[in-house]
């Protein structure tokens, strides 16, 4: 066969790779599989075409130089790998089939690697620490175009040295994957090292304590809304080590409300019920029930948020949103606390301590149902944590670790028979899998857990969930609409050109203004 035919064969392979290369970045996921499937017909056509001319070449060459017995067992040698697809159609050799499916992983590896949520994968991983810089308590929220700049820290137990890279993944309101090129959102550099790092001192535990304050100067998102920073390893996206959620706010919204009790009456004495309002001035609320979405988080969890929120009124540019049983929560009770501030001097929750030279077990006093006892306001974390100590200058890298060992105690000593029991906490990241259920001991008549935490100051709770239905949830504290709790507002905007959801406005509004006693 002339070598110009297979060239040119070759160079129309190569062009329609490159035409679906950029159909891929330039459409959406669902129309680029919808519209295209004829490229992938054509790769194949080409494809069979060029290696089925290659074979022939093979099957010419040793027609030449063997005789007609060699000839015919060459042929049948050759066909073996040829697999018959229907009765006078043509042969495809097996191994296009590999091809076929490697060109369909192209074209639907989308979302196949989808990442969402705060999701730790390895297990040397610990302590991840992800919020605006300088308060431990907040949301990593950064706004467009300011000096604001959030704070990751993070330990890694290896104990050695490693090649740690970042980079950010655009989300919608419900945290889906865009499918857009990130040079869209990013200006700068798509991927950056963490080279802040240093190893532990002072602490029996042995780990590498990494940080890392974002964006980076040679980083700039130009894209307001939901973000996924994935950390990962030696610039190789496949070793994701843990994601974090991360909030990037354009303020075009006004956000004010409040927190009143429910009218329903079996809601009225256990629920907390939000309103507000929202000023949109500037932007076209045409179909505001469409365009603008909102979801509320309390106590900045993820796992319980509301969303899917509709305006009751739109009156020019304000949204009134009042709607009596479609914003409500469970008040719970304040949250239980535990002081790891120092493992020498132990705090009232702990019950006795095992201290070994490569590492500290704390045992805590069992706890109990709550539920049926009245409410007592004291302050805390609202279910977050704290990495801090009392006896070292820098707790990220000096705090040590202890496996802490928890108890609850079900009335009775008996087990429930059909709910599973959870440690839940910021601590848990809300998880609730076999790390975090609770073994019930029948010889001491409690739930057993152990988690292995940083030295800090504690916010926990038990959370009962169904073993028919696990989207029924019971926290074991009880519920009384006087809890402090705190609420944030989050609104998107998405108009019907617009491929993303633009975070448009962040409110936060408490439970109660008045919070009496002193501090922890």
């Amino acid at each position: 066969m002339a070598v110009a035919p297979m060239a040119s064969l070759m160079m129309n392979l190569l062009n329609v790779f490159c035409r679906l290369k950029a159909m891929r970045f330039a459409m959406k996921t669902e129309t680029f599989k919808r519209y295209n499937f004829w490229y992938l017909t054509k790769v194949f056509y080409l494809n069979v075409t060029i290696t089925d001319n290659m074979m022939k070449v093979e099957i010419s060459n040793v027609v030449q130089e063997c005789d007609a017995s060699v000839q015919s067992e060459s042929r049948s040698t050759l066909s073996t790998g040829y697999t018959m697809m229907t009765r006078d159609t043509m042969f495809v050799p097996k191994k296009y089939l590999s091809f076929l499916l490697l060109t369909f992983c192209f074209l639907f590896s989308t979302n196949a690697f989808a990442q969402t949520g705060d999701v730790v994968y390895k297990e040397n991983i610990k302590a991840v620490r992800f919020h605006m810089y300088g308060d431990q308590e907040s949301l990593p929220v950064y706004k467009i175009n300011s000096g604001d700049q959030l704070e990751l820290n993070f330990d890694d137990l290896d104990a050695n040295v490693k090649s740690y890279y970042y980079s950010f993944q655009l989300c919608d309101y419900d945290w889906k994957p865009i499918d857009i090129s990130p040079f869209l959102y990013t200006k700068g550099f798509t991927q950056q090292r963490i080279g802040t790092y240093r190893y532990s001192s002072i602490a029996l535990t042995r780990y590498t304590h990494y940080q890392a304050l974002l964006p980076d100067r040679n980083t700039t998102l130009t894209m307001s809304g939901n973000y996924l920073l994935k950390v990962f390893l030696d610039g190789d996206t496949s070793k994701l080590a843990f994601t974090r959620r991360m909030l990037v706010l354009e303020q075009k919204a006004a956000i004010g409300g409040q927190i009143t009790q429910p009218f329903t009456p079996q809601l009225f004495r256990t629920h907390q019920k939000v309103q507000f309002n929202a000023n949109i001035n500037g932007l076209n609320t045409f179909s505001a029930a469409q365009q603008i979405k909102v979801v509320i988080l309390q106590n900045n969890r993820w796992d319980n948020a509301l969303k899917d929120i509709k305006p009751t009124f739109v009156r020019s540019n304000t949204l009134e949103y009042s709607m009596e049983n479609n914003l409500v929560f469970p008040a719970g009770k304040e949250w239980r606390w535990l002081d790891l501030r120092s493992l020498r001097l132990q705090s009232d929750r702990v019950k006795n301590a095992d201290y070994r030279k490569n590492g500290t077990d704390m045992y805590l006093f069992p706890d109990a149902d709550r539920t049926a006892q009245r409410y007592v306001y004291f302050r805390d974390l609202n279910g977050m944590y704290l990495v801090e100590t009392y006896e070292t200058i820098n707790p990220y890298w000096q705090g040590d670790f202890a496996n802490v060992h928890f108890s609850f105690a079900p009335p009775n000593a008996t087990p429930y028979t059909d709910k599973d029991i959870y440690l839940a906490g910021q601590l848990t990241n809300y998880e609730f899998n076999d790390k975090t259920k609770m073994v019930f001991n029948a010889e001491k008549g409690v739930y057993e857990c152990t988690a292995f935490l940083k030295q800090g100051y504690y916010n926990y709770t038990y959370i009962a969930v169904d073993k028919n239905n696990p989207a029924i949830r019971r926290d074991l504290e009880g519920d009384y609409w006087e809890t402090e709790n705190t609420y944030t507002i989050l609104m998107y905007y998405r108009s019907f050109t617009d491929r993303a959801d633009q975070l448009i406005g962040v409110g936060k509004v408490s439970s109660r203004t008045d919070k009496p006693g002193i501090s922890f």
